[in-house]
């Protein structure tokens, strides 16, 4: 595996969950795999549960791990060509990408979405410019759009908690004081369309998800119906994707407190489990009661981190050989 930011780099997914259960097991089975390996992870946005999980997965298989966080203590980077440098950024990702690539064996990006140009955030502009210059495997730490070992680990999850087989799952949307990327969003639509669950998407008219990600999904716009018989219910606020009206892209639409997760809403799920990527806005995005309930899996699920981590590192050293 060269290149890791979607649910279809995996392959079978029931191979890739009986490789992180394994992994989950016994995290140090590997650890041979990377000696005198480096992974260099690269911080454009800040971070917790990525930094501290993908670098303990480094460590389980052996691996030396960099950390380099660009807005703290390196050279401010440009990422335009033909831009005459005269300004504050003092180097150029075209040069600083293969001289990162230099001293490692794989490389992690998180770089979030700017919302200044849909069209630059959804062709991955960063990421894709550490693929093309680096000549190194390259895995998505969170992008513009998409956050992949998140949502592995979300499955993860889904598949240990589980209570029947073909469980209903629901992304809702829920409310937020900023405008935030449709990166978990989207991959956790694109990872649920690809598992074996009943989907379904709820959110209030104008944060269409791109098609792209949603696919078949089944769309609700009244959350409470969507609600009905659930078995897991994810939470995330996502800004307007821009899908309909592109002018909007990045916007706050709305802040409706009555879409915030609540026992309200959960009394009609089928005793659902809550989940949450985290970090999470308490009493906007979801009540204290509720993440806080026995049926809360926001920590579980955040230590599934280390184990998604794990995996795809191992596939990438695997690929090095």
């Amino acid at each position: 595996m060269r290149v890791f930011r979607s649910v279809k780099d995996l392959g079978p997914l029931d191979v890739a969950l009986k490789e992180a259960m394994e992994i989950k097991a016994d995290r140090y089975k590997y650890q041979e795999l990377g000696r005198n390996k480096t992974a260099l992870l690269i911080f454009f946005n800040n971070s917790l549960r990525t930094r501290l999980s993908t670098q303990k997965a480094a460590m389980n298989l052996g691996m030396n791990v960099i950390v380099l966080d660009v807005n703290q203590g390196a050279w401010k980077l440009e990422t335009e060509r033909g831009v005459v440098m005269d300004g504050d950024k003092s180097e150029h990702l075209l040069e600083a990408i293969p001289v990162m690539a230099s001293y490692c064996d794989v490389i992690g990006v998180r770089s979030f979405a700017r919302f200044e140009s849909r069209e630059d955030d959804y062709n991955e502009k960063i990421l894709e410019q550490f693929i093309q210059y680096s000549g190194k495997p390259v895995f998505f730490m969170e992008s513009a759009t998409v956050h992949p070992l998140q949502s592995f680990a979300d499955l993860i999850t889904i598949e240990e908690y589980k209570e029947r087989q073909h469980p209903k799952v629901v992304l809702t949307w829920a409310p937020h004081p900023k405008a935030l990327p449709q990166a978990v969003p989207n991959s956790f639509a694109e990872w649920m369309n690809a598992a074996d669950v009943d989907f379904v998407v709820t959110h209030p008219e104008g944060y269409e998800l791109d098609p792209q990600f949603v696919g078949d999904a089944r769309v609700e716009y009244d959350q409470m119906k969507a609600f009905e018989g659930a078995d897991f219910i994810y939470a995330k606020n996502w800004s307007c994707p821009g899908v309909t009206r592109p002018e909007d892209y990045g916007k706050v639409l709305s802040k409706d407190m009555s879409w915030t997760v609540s026992d309200r809403q959960m009394a009609v799920t089928n005793n659902a489990h809550f989940m949450h990527c985290l970090p999470v806005r308490r009493n906007m995005i979801v009540t204290d009661d509720v993440i806080e309930s026995p049926r809360s899996l926001v920590i579980p699920e955040a230590a599934n981190r280390e184990i998604s981590a794990t995996v795809v590192l191992k596939r990438m050293l695997e690929a090095l050989k």
